[in-house]
């Protein structure tokens, strides 16, 4: 009988923060997701013993875990939360409420009602450390810098006596307690890079490498790949070429590999999947058995389009090409390649964290062999493999997503005719290897460098990096050996992507500037450390700017027609409005069908409007609207409703709300006049819907009006909270807002138009 083989291969990944010059790291993030997600990711697998994967470390990772098991970081974020908080400086203190909020806000602070009602605080003055600062007393800040650094704990290490016990303590921490967690810290850290070398061992895992500083290896061997896979693609004014850097990176991630977990890596997830046949040619000199990048650069390969139908299924003969082993063979080089699927891969990392555990789980397992059933039914073995970053997609699951991948893993284990295996392990055992006899250049986005290279920004950075390496080149032999090591360590690190990740038009984070400074701080320090200055251009920002998600909060009642067409503009003057940053996040491959989103009350009513990103999606789809009403004082929702709209071939179907048994309605039962007395809903170019406040229980009449109200049993509320959704095939594919809710404080008119 066929078998379907599945590959999971988890990415763990992060810059390198550390400045060697001066030994402080610039940004935390090391640390806090070796805490919370590098343990507990292969930790899990113990509870499996038939679920075998493939764990990535990048090495400029592994020596940034190793610097903070040896207590030699110097990280100013950890100094910070260490400090007594009467000691605490104001620049401190406002450094404090910065950086200590960095973190999701549903699922990391808002699971520690302390640490939720801190941010809150935070927030309330527009995220302003200076705004912010005089509302925060010592004992604030004590219990945010207990809780900031707890919050990111693995939930194995929950588990430990004593810091469960901590954390049913929930405020009022001591001087004391803020000590226990930071030497807690550095003993959990110890515990990550042994996890894996013990899972190895035993052969649960096997553990691949990336090139060391996790550069873009077809981009160092030559910039001019980008306009091979994107023709017409501007490239930087310096043609930056070192295919010797290339190989230097990848050999010192074997050696490291080596020195921590005793074995050479067989294979190279390379760094954001990013191939070529000069960077295959290099990995095969080193003795690199296997690769691993993304479908798109099988099918630019191969000369087709791996394009799914509406369920999002392969045809056969495109699905036997996908869910196999290839061999690349071209004169002296061979390379096993296993290309990554890409549409499942991006449902965990986007999907499946808005969904209940057990249906995301039910639903990945279904896709899974749905997907593998063409290849499986002709009497081929099939090979799906997913992969993705290891770290970014928990903080968007409740708990780490545990729950997800607990119940995900124990249904595989028990699915006949279904192996999760290593790479290795899928090699071996595989009798229908495919040949690939040429390769296309490119990444795991797009198939091509766009992110790294093209616009502006990337270009510019290239050029600096190509006049420190000629300089580099120029002056080294002049220098001491100390001075010229330090000086090419700095150009490896600078040759990384993460630097180009953050540049452009594509990603965006609170950390841009960081990242930026960062950068050409590494590149000036090739320069000093051969003695001379670095050039003035490194003392200006690449970076033209953040870009951050809009938001206003309502300024005075609003009436809007519901018609669903965007163009009257005026009738939503005053509403609340959040408009979606499409450069949102670390990850990539989110996919925006979502624009900005409107809402705002009057009277007697809740109105929003959801614009689109473009016309409106030719899919069938549901469109949500979730709302809550929050009454004063109460820790849970007065009335939760969910509107939720049919729409096909871009036209509105039915609705209904749910919530309330007597208030669920459909479009073709209601009549126009009952529409227009209660509820109405409209799609044109925009959707738009109104709905009674009384069916929220709410109303926007204050304590102390003199008013009647218009119901008498409607108790005192205090807002009203919406989010917008919309759903593909029963999944959850965009949302806004993102995180969170649009709030609407239920004032009278008077009060809204006096600004309170």
């Amino acid at each position: 009988m066929p078998v379907l083989r599945l590959i999971f291969l988890w990415h763990q990944h992060q810059p390198f923060y550390k400045d060697l010059v001066t030994g402080e790291y610039r940004l935390p993030w090391v640390r806090l997701h070796a805490l919370k997600d590098y343990y507990g990711m292969v930790k899990l697998l113990d509870e499996f013993p038939n679920i075998h994967q493939n764990f990535n470390l990048v090495p400029s990772l592994i020596t940034q875990i190793q610097d903070y098991v040896a207590g030699t970081a110097q990280d100013p974020f950890l100094n910070v939360a260490a400090k007594p908080a009467n000691d605490l400086t104001q620049k401190e203190r406002l450094f404090a409420l910065q950086y200590l909020f960095q973190a999701n806000p549903v699922n990391v602070i808002g699971r520690y009602p302390r640490y939720r009602e801190l941010y809150e605080r935070y927030r309330e003055h527009g995220f302003s450390p200076e705004k912010a600062e005089r509302y925060f007393l010592a004992r604030d800040f004590t219990d945010l810098q207990v809780l900031s650094q707890m919050a990111w704990f693995d939930e194995f290490f929950l588990e430990d006596k004593e810091v469960a016990t901590l954390i049913r303590k929930e405020r009022n921490y001591s001087l004391d307690d803020q000590t226990f967690v930071i030497a807690r810290e550095r003993e959990l850290l110890a515990k990550v890079l042994p996890a894996y070398a013990g899972a190895a061992k035993k052969g649960s895992i096997e553990i691949s490498a990336t090139p060391f500083y996790h550069p873009i290896l077809p981009l160092v061997c030559d910039t001019n790949a980008g306009a091979i896979s994107a023709p017409g693609l501007p490239v930087p004014q310096n043609r930056f070429r070192h295919p010797e850097d290339a190989r230097e990176q990848l050999l010192r991630a074997l050696t490291l590999h080596q020195q921590v977990f005793g074995v050479r890596p067989q294979g190279i997830w390379p760094s954001e999947g990013s191939v070529s046949e000069e960077v295959l040619a290099i990995a095969h000199g080193l003795g690199i058995k296997w690769m691993a990048t993304d479908e798109g650069v099988l099918g630019r390969s191969a000369g087709v389009f791996f394009a799914r139908d509406g369920n999002g299924r392969l045809p056969a003969d495109l699905a036997r090409r996908l869910y196999s082993v290839h061999r690349y063979e071209n004169g002296a080089t061979s390379m096993h390649l296993v290309f990554r699927d890409h549409t499942i891969s991006d449902l965990i990392g986007f999907v499946y964290s808005g969904m209940n555990p057990a249906e995301a789980a039910e639903h990945l397992l279904r896709n899974i062999k749905e997907a593998a059933q063409p290849v499986l039914a002709q009497g081929r073995d099939a090979v799906v493999s997913i992969i993705l970053d290891g770290e970014n997609a928990w903080e968007y699951y409740p708990k780490s997503g545990r729950e997800f991948l607990r119940r995900f893993y124990d249904a595989v284990q028990r699915e006949p005719g279904l192996e999760s295996l290593t790479i290795a392990e899928t090699i071996a055992r595989d009798r229908n290897i495919s040949p690939l006899r040429s390769l296309v250049p490119g990444s795991w986005i797009n198939a091509n460098f766009n992110v790294w290279v093209g616009p502006p920004e990337d270009n510019r950075a290239w050029d600096y990096l190509y006049h420190a390496r000629e300089f580099y080149a120029q002056n080294s032999a002049r220098a001491s050996e100390a001075a010229r090591k330090l000086a090419f360590e700095e150009i490896l690190i600078a040759e990384g992507s993460d630097w180009n990740w953050w540049y452009g038009p594509e990603h965006h984070s609170a950390n841009d500037r960081d990242f930026d400074e960062l950068y050409r701080k590494h590149l000036s320090n090739v320069y000093q450390a051969l003695g001379a200055m670095p050039p003035d251009s490194l003392a200006q920002p690449i970076t033209a700017g953040e870009v951050r998600p809009e938001f206003a909060p309502q300024t005075a009642y609003i009436h809007p027609r519901i018609t669903g067409d965007k163009i009257r503009y005026f009738e939503w003057m005053g509403a609340a409005m959040f408009r979606a940053d499409q450069r949102a996040g670390a990850m990539h491959g989110k996919q925006f069908l979502l624009d900005s989103v409107y809402a705002g009350i009057d009277s007697e009513y809740v109105y929003g409007r959801l614009d689109f990103a473009g016309a409106v999606p030719d899919i069938e789809c549901d469109l949500v609207v979730n709302l809550e009403a929050w009454a004063i004082g109460e820790t849970h929702p007065r009335r939760a409703l969910r509107l939720d709209a049919k729409v096909e071939e871009r036209k509105l179907v039915e609705w209904k709300v749910d919530g309330r048994e007597e208030l669920s309605v459909a479009l073709r039962q209601v009549s126009p006049k009952q529409q227009q007395q209660e509820a109405r809903v409209a799609l044109l170019r925009s959707f738009e819907f109104r709905l009674p406040l009384a069916w929220l229980l709410a109303s926007p009449m204050s304590p102390q009006s003199q008013q009647k109200p218009m119901v008498t049993t409607i108790a005192p509320t205090r807002q009203v909270k919406l989010r917008f959704s919309l759903w593909h095939n029963r999944l959850p594919v965009d949302a806004l807002p993102v995180e969170g809710w649009i709030e609407l404080e239920l004032l009278s008119e008077a009060e809204m138009g006096a600004g309170m």
